[in-house]
């Protein structure tokens, strides 16, 4: 159970304590209980519910709220027992039952005090059916749509502080998963298929961790397409912004392993002083405004011009 899952609205904290209400024996049928609910008041079938939760016995806790609903949907119990639907959907991971449910709260409800929770728990129904980078990645969009939604709507809250951590998380598996197609169109010698997933990485997902691999692997593919000079001015985007990373030591390899760059004497030393070039920002520059060798580094950035 994640951490998430030990997140409780604010209308669960506040559900009163009734002596004597507890939940009913195992013998009566859900049907029974759906009787007796419609004789009973609104709280004592809402705090029967959030028995049912503490017990995990979710599907009772399921039967509850949707009693209050029909019982009483006029009621402040009833608002409550929309949400707590939704969150009980949600703890045993029936997510489009959960988003079904929050969605009608969020619809009817839209100035109630627990609707940052609302959009929220909505936002990680969506997050939590994540698949791995090698599947299909709709749902990663679907995620970091309703997480945006929070962050948008609720900007100083604790929601959209966790909201955009997410945010950054969806955004590099969508990176992950261009490589993964990236490479694939590589292995298969296509090439012109490859270098659109590389450039998709580079150009839309800056800031995640797959934009020095997608760089080195861009001039890997242009390399063997023959284009040198397309090879040399990615080369040097990944030497002025990754120039100790592994990949911009395997892009030099591989430009020296066919003579695109001849290594010059003293180089490395050039310029030492100055020889700070990583982008400050944590975005990629595509016209380096500098020409020094980046630090330890081997003269790589200086000799490409």
């Amino acid at each position: 159970m994640s951490q998430h899952r030990r997140i409780l609205p604010i209308v669960l904290i506040l559900a009163p304590a009734l002596s004597g209400c507890g939940m009913f024996n195992s013998g009566p049928t859900a049907a029974q209980i759906s009787t007796r609910n419609a004789h009973l008041p609104p709280e004592v079938v809402y705090n029967n519910g959030i028995n049912a939760i503490q017990k995990q016995d979710y599907q009772a806790a399921v039967n509850d709220f949707n009693d209050i609903e029909q019982n009483t949907p006029y009621s402040p119990w009833a608002t409550n027992a929309q949400l707590m639907h939704g969150y009980t959907e949600y703890l045993r991971s029936h997510y489009t039952d959960a988003i079904s449910a929050l969605n009608r709260y969020i619809d009817l409800h839209p100035a109630d005090r627990d609707i940052a929770y609302a959009y929220y728990l909505r936002a990680l129904c969506y997050y939590e059916q994540i698949s791995d980078v090698q599947r299909d990645q709709s749902t990663t969009n679907d995620a970091i749509t309703a997480l945006q939604e929070v962050v948008n709507r609720f900007p100083n809250s604790s929601y959209a502080r966790d909201a955009q951590l997410k945010i950054d998380l969806g955004e590099d598996q969508l990176a992950g998963h261009e490589m993964v197609v990236g490479k694939f169109y590589e292995k298969q010698h296509l090439y012109a298929a490859a270098v659109g997933r590389y450039q998709v990485v580079i150009n839309n997902y800056q800031t995640t961790n797959h934009v020095a691999e997608a760089l080195e692997r861009l001039t890997e593919v242009y390399l063997k397409l023959g284009m040198t000079d397309e090879a040399r001015r990615t080369a040097a985007v990944l030497a002025y912004n990754y120039p100790g990373s592994p990949w911009y030591k395997s892009a030099y390899s591989a430009l020296a392993s066919q003579g695109v760059i001849v290594r010059k004497t003293g180089a490395e030393n050039a310029a030492d002083s100055d020889s700070e070039t990583t982008n400050a920002t944590g975005s990629v520059s595509a016209t380096p405004t500098t020409t020094p060798p980046p630090k330890s580094s081997g003269g790589f950035f200086g000799w490409l011009f």
